[in-house]
């Protein structure tokens, strides 16, 4: 099971969207009034920090994908002896994944235009941590249609 590279990938993706569930994903700052605007997962914050900030708006959706994309990988990871099944996990999960990623996108869109400011905002390494796991869940599928190939290809050798 966890000798499979591809129950590794699968191990890694999992981490990679718990992390993205729990760091800030972008933040922008007005230098003037030195107000900030910090999304993380769960929640939108105005405020110095996320931790000292008051919140703005809820962004439950992000969160909840990521925590789900993990489950399903971590699903996926004992699902190793149902290949087809697993595969239609790691496909489940690619959904999830970039789900994941188009709601981080739109939210920060979105409180990109609360603070009124010329300059952009900056995506923090919550944002990109779903751009590894979609490279993760790709190589995983790789790896475990390889997998099923060569036992096809045994089970014609007998």
């Amino acid at each position: 099971m966890i000798q499979r590279i591809q129950s590794v990938f699968l191990l890694l993706l999992a981490l990679a969207m718990l992390a993205t569930a729990a760091l800030p994903l972008w933040t922008k700052t007005d230098p003037l009034t030195n107000g900030s605007l910090t999304l993380t997962a769960f929640n939108l914050y105005r405020g110095p920090s996320a931790a000292a900030g008051e919140v703005v708006a809820s962004a439950w959706p992000i969160g909840a994908l990521a925590i789900t994309a993990a489950a399903t990988a971590l699903y996926a990871i004992f699902q190793y002896r149902r290949r087809s099944v697993q595969l239609l996990v790691c496909s489940l999960n690619l959904l999830l994944v970039v789900a994941t990623l188009g709601a981080a996108f739109l939210y920060s869109s979105r409180a990109d235009a609360m603070l009124n400011v010329k300059m952009e905002g900056h995506y923090l390494a919550g944002f990109y941590l779903p751009t590894l796991a979609l490279v993760l869940n790709l190589l995983a599928s790789r790896y475990i249609r390889q997998d099923e190939r060569l036992v096809r290809s045994m089970d014609r050798l007998r």
